[in-house]
């Protein structure tokens, strides 16, 4: 058995899905408790406590925990943690409640019964706070500003017993996998050094160059996507999983590449967002967290490589997962092929910069697309995807780069 990385901040996994009897029981007694419908942002984040991806954590954060994560990166017992993991509900609902009351939390997305709650704190919270410590800033055309602003106004905290992992394990059967499995899998390849890619966008020559890197220098990757929610204008999961699947099968080597999926909504909050990737990919299994340009991040509220920055800053011990970082990446007409800023000589005129962005906008218009922007099979799909969306939502597409500030630059 090979041996793999601690899960961060414990020796064991804790996953809080039920099983069994144990699940059937907490079912029943689910449907007479007073409920709360989440958003998707909070059910996503109870499907990662529920599969062990958010191990330590035993629910959602109470006040201390809230307020050591804004200001420190640290739960009150200690544990680095650098985004809140909160639900909040309206004050009427929180009233309603006695102390120690418990609770059922429906999906925000199927209204389906998916956990139960031991509500032990009730608090509210200065948002704006939040925003500047988490997001760097708290502009309102901020997508995780927006979401934040949004939530009702009290928060409670308390354990949960997980019941469902909704839709994604069978939506995204094969894909969707729980830490437990990639551990598994890991051994049985016998993987002990493991890169992880994330990926939010259809995997192009940039995505692809960074993943050759890694597995340079790797026993194995793990291209791990996002199938929770995204921005208006981004690709859909479903389509970016078949050029993910196109481009592993055809330019990689066999069995060098795990793929894998993940529930959680976008939060676009650069630094400390790729912070939290590292987190939940050490509970995976995975001992180097590939970050590149502008990971995680939306417009211009992040420098390219803030990200790479703060993990350089986070206290020693506070993850065992190390960054594998790697700088700007683009296509060099002289060099004949993918390079980054440290191993090209050329100028700018021979460079051409990947931008997931400009490949959007070129395939939404109809437009000519460089072939250095990705492998043939992958283009293929997008542009039947494209070729498949009205007039009326190109023109969203559009709109929304236009209200969000989102700008030209490498493919993240």
């Amino acid at each position: 058995m090979t041996d793999l990385i601690r899960p961060h901040g414990s020796d064991t996994l804790r996953p809080l899905l039920l099983a069994g009897p144990d699940r059937d029981a907490e079912l029943a007694r689910g449907a007479s408790l007073p409920q709360w419908t989440m958003s998707s942002r909070e059910t996503g984040d109870l499907i990662m406590l529920g599969n062990g991806g958010f191990t330590p954590l035993a629910g959602f954060m109470n006040r201390a925990d809230w307020d050591g994560v804004c200001r420190d990166m640290r739960t009150a017992a200690g544990v680095f943690w650098p985004i809140p993991i909160t639900l909040s509900v309206s004050r009427e609902f929180a009233v309603s409640l006695k102390d120690d009351a418990e609770i059922a939390l429906l999906s925000g997305d199927t209204g389906e019964l998916i956990a139960t709650m031991r509500v032990q704190d009730r608090y509210e919270i200065d948002a704006e706070f939040e925003c500047r410590q988490v997001f760097g800033t708290a502009d309102p055309a901020h997508p995780g500003v927006q979401m934040v602003m949004a939530q009702p106004p009290v928060n409670l905290g308390g354990p949960v017993k997980v019941l469902s992992e909704s839709y994604f394990p069978t939506e995204f059967a094969g894909l969707y996998l729980r830490p437990a499995e990639t551990r598994r899998i890991f051994a049985e390849r016998g993987w002990s050094r493991i890169a992880a890619l994330q990926l939010r966008n259809p995997m192009h020559r940039s995505h692809e160059y960074l993943a050759k890197i890694a597995l340079e220098v790797s026993d194995g990757l793990f291209i791990h996507q996002l199938v929770g929610k995204l921005k208006p204008g981004d690709i859909p999961a479903d389509v970016r999983v078949a050029c993910i699947d196109a481009l592993v099968d055809g330019y990689f080597v066999k069995d060098s590449v795990l793929c894998g999926g993940y529930p959680l909504d976008m939060r676009y909050a650069g630094p400390r967002e790729g912070l939290l990737h590292g987190v939940f990919r050490q509970n995976h299994g995975c001992t180097h967290m590939i970050i590149g340009r502008d990971h995680a991040g939306v417009g211009d509220y992040y420098g390219p490589f803030d990200a790479q920055k703060i993990w350089s800053e986070i206290p020693a011990g506070a993850l065992e997962i190390r960054m594998l970082p790697i700088d700007w990446t683009f296509w060099c007409y002289k060099c004949g092929g993918m390079v980054s800023m440290k191993t090209c000589p050329h100028g700018k005129a021979d460079r051409l910069f990947l931008s997931g962005t400009a490949l959007r906008k070129a395939l939404s218009e109809g437009g000519a697309v460089p072939a250095e922007f990705s492998r043939p099979e992958v283009l293929e799909i997008l542009q039947q995807y494209y070729a498949g969306l009205t007039a009326a939502e190109n023109v969203k597409v559009d709109l929304h780069k236009t209200a969000t500030g989102e700008k030209a630059g490498p493919a993240r």
